[in-house]
């Protein structure tokens, strides 16, 4: 055990090394939100082009890259749920390209269901949270996030908090490089405003556990629902609500995710 853990061991110290972690991540997380705000911009996928956009953007990851899928004639990756979907993107400004993708997939009935009630339903554990027990219209997904792998960090990468983050480094200043890590964050913020102003309650979402471990680090808090299953990798069935989510957030983080809500949302609000 290092120096640093046996001091959060002991009562008295161990409070005051976690309040004085709290306040660094809070102020890296300002740091984060102002950065990441001058450098990326989320976007609403309102169109036609920017949806096929989106599914270009999967394509590259999802076929070309990770072969979880085959490879499309068209150069575009799409699946059954996409009709009952609705999508977010982020845009690198300085280069006036999209980074990556996510998608939020709702249900209107019985005869709409999730990915996660599909493909894993035997997964959900969790009797009390399952996605039976709440209005269709209530209930959501988060899938097909993806992120460029230009946009993704490398083991050499030699900028600490990268985790997600970038790779190109001649291309990228310094303050890019330390927020590009959060893409992917943002990218499940951009898919929590879209459900929320949409009226979703209940969010679903298959996930790494070790990614589900690195967003507490944020504050978000998902609820395991079930054992890690072999589903791309190995993946576990979470939860979410708005007031899990938005609970534990900390000033930072809620800063940079009202900057998200309000780029995202200033396109959505005809869709219900």
């Amino acid at each position: 055990m290092n120096w640093s853990k046996k001091l959060l061991n002991v009562p008295v110290l161990g409070a005051i090394t976690k309040r004085i972690a709290s306040m660094k991540v809070n102020h890296d997380a300002m740091n984060i939100a102002e950065h990441f705000t001058q450098f990326l911009q989320p976007e609403f996928a309102n169109t036609d082009e920017l949806r096929d956009e989106v599914f270009r953007i999967r394509h590259n990851v999802y076929c070309e890259e990770l072969a979880y899928e085959k490879i499309k004639d068209g150069g575009k990756e799409q699946d059954e749920f996409d009709a009952q979907s609705i999508f977010a993107m982020i845009k690198h400004k300085p280069s006036d390209t999209y980074t990556s993708c996510v998608r939020v997939v709702k249900s209107a009935n019985e005869t709409e269901l999730l990915p996660i009630e599909k493909y894993c339903l035997d997964s959900i554990q969790n009797k009390e949270l399952h996605p039976s027990n709440f209005p269709r219209h209530e209930i959501a997904e988060i899938s097909r996030l993806a992120v460029k792998a230009e946009f993704r960090r490398r083991k050499t990468d030699k900028f600490k908090g990268s985790a997600v983050g970038t790779i190109n480094e001649p291309t990228y200043s310094e303050t890019e490089l330390r927020c590009f890590p959060f893409i992917a964050i943002g990218l499940y913020m951009a898919a929590a405003a879209m459900g929320m102003e949409t009226g979703v309650k209940h969010v679903y979402v298959m996930m790494e556990p070790r990614l589900a471990r690195s967003m507490k680090f944020v504050g978000i808090n998902y609820i395991q629902l079930g054992e890690a299953i072999d589903y791309h990798g190995l993946r576990a069935p979470y939860y979410i609500n708005a007031t899990i989510f938005m609970e534990d957030l900390s000033p930072g983080f809620k800063c940079l995710y009202k900057a998200i809500a309000k780029d995202i949302c200033k396109n959505l609000s005809l869709v219900k």
